[in-house]
């Protein structure tokens, strides 16, 4: 082939951002020699070349944000085994006067020029716009009072056995809902997608099965999984297929949200910030004051697939299995 052009890179991706050439102009590469690498929604993939030659030409620089079928490279002296037709086009992030630091992942952006957005953020906000358009969201908010957990207690642990329960009492809440065919499909496992928040954005790696293993294994699954998104090598199959999604911001800061269902799921249940405030109970069947932790919770849900009645008492189920003691 004379153009070697991006290739299909699965999992729906239509675009890359290019972040490293390993090559260049001139160069002689050997068959499936690493040539550049480039940045998805999902990973930084590593592409080698297809056939060995001289490399005649590089399209685009760190920075560009390029689409499937569009050239990378063309080898000299190459059968012209294709018309070399450009599928899309090269965008380039910034303007005719962009500086090399307007490149680098995560720069700030200046002052006078726009601040293209990239990579995980790009798809980010594509998720989010077609969210807000197709799901009909509404979000339940309540306290549980959780001064029964032992101290050190695993909290996201104790949040994802509690959506166990929650579906479990709700199930029409662990679904896919197709806006199109208006059809809702229940669904026999819980793979939960868990929110983490990195430098290059938001990412949501799944938990699977969440109801067939000990927490133990859990735990080590999520801490592989966190590990993997730092380090931009989680496989792509491990972002998609989520059957309900924990949001547990409160790691950070924020008592209540209205999280963002991305379509097909139904629900996300967002955990804020755990405090200590007065809550009223009874002793020797007195009413008294006591400091207790409270816990709050922010659930949304799609009124499309699931009534109000449905979302309270998966809430209910969620709330009644982290009041409870460990």
């Amino acid at each position: 082939m004379k153009f070697f052009k991006l290739p299909d890179l699965g999992e729906g991706l239509q675009e890359a951002e290019i972040v490293e050439w390993h090559v260049h102009e001139g160069d002689e590469v050997n068959e499936d020699q690493l040539v550049l690498s480039v940045e998805t929604a999902k990973a930084i993939v590593d592409i080698p070349s297809p056939q060995a030659g001289r490399i005649g030409k590089l399209f685009g620089k760190a920075g560009d944000l390029i689409h499937v079928g569009t050239p990378l490279l063309e080898y000299v002296d190459a059968e012209d085994d294709d018309t070399g037709t450009v599928v899309g086009k090269m965008q380039t992030a910034g303007t005719s006067d962009v500086l090399d630091e307007d490149f680098i992942i995560g720069s700030p952006p200046r002052a006078d020029d726009p601040w293209a957005l990239k990579g995980v953020q790009r798809v980010m906000a594509q998720n989010m716009a077609k969210a807000h358009t197709e799901v009909v969201k509404v979000t339940l908010f309540d306290d549980v009072d959780v001064d029964n957990w032992a101290p050190g207690e695993d909290a996201t642990m104790r949040l994802v056995r509690a959506i166990a329960a929650g579906c479990a009492a709700e199930p029409k809440l662990n679904a896919w809902f197709d806006g199109r065919k208006l059809s809702l499909r229940l669904l026999p496992h819980i793979d939960l997608g868990i929110a983490v928040d990195t430098e290059q954005g938001l990412f949501v790696p799944v938990l699977r099965n969440i109801t067939g293993r000990s927490r133990e294994d859990l735990r080590t699954g999520l801490d592989n999984l966190r590990a993997a998104v730092n380090a931009r090598s989680i496989p792509a199959a491990e972002m998609t297929g989520a059957t309900i999604t924990l949001s547990n911001f409160g790691m950070l800061a924020g008592r209540y949200a209205s999280p963002v269902i991305v379509p097909p799921m139904v629900a996300i249940l967002g955990a804020g910030r755990i405090r200590r405030e007065p809550v009223a109970i009874k002793i020797s069947g007195e009413e008294q004051v006591a400091i207790h932790r409270v816990l709050p919770l922010s659930l949304s849900f799609d009124h499309r697939a699931a009534s109000g009645g449905e979302a309270a008492r998966f809430l209910a189920a969620v709330m009644k299995d982290l009041a409870a003691a460990d």
